[in-house]
């Protein structure tokens, strides 16, 4: 992709994705699910995944998976707040961006 993308909108694209489960979901199936809309590489992820932690938005937990343990993400109240502030700019984020690359006249 050419354009760059942000730390709000990774955390964002995070969000959305770590929200789909009600149960949470682990760091691979979270990158794999984000490389579905931009390329970010696990060692770009994962301080996303920390710094979402930090501020409230994840909880992490560990769960047993084939005799490891496997760590998982879960939305919280907060990052559901922080997800719907972010899905509600984008909104006018995209349609602006989108009327403009039209040539229409934004008001």
């Amino acid at each position: 992709m050419v354009f760059n993308t942000g730390a709000a909108l990774l955390d964002a694209i995070v969000l959305a994705v770590v929200s789909k489960d009600e149960e949470g979901t682990y760091g691979y199936k979270i990158t794999q699910d984000v490389r579905k809309a931009i390329e970010v590489s696990e060692s770009t992820l994962y301080p996303v995944l920390r710094r979402l932690q930090k501020d409230d938005c994840l909880e992490v937990y560990d769960r047993e998976c084939a005799g490891r343990n496997r760590r998982y993400y879960k939305i919280t109240a907060a990052g559901e707040a922080q997800l719907n502030l972010y899905r509600s700019e984008w909104m006018d984020y995209s349609r602006k961006i989108t009327a403009m690359f039209a040539g229409e006249e934004l008001v």
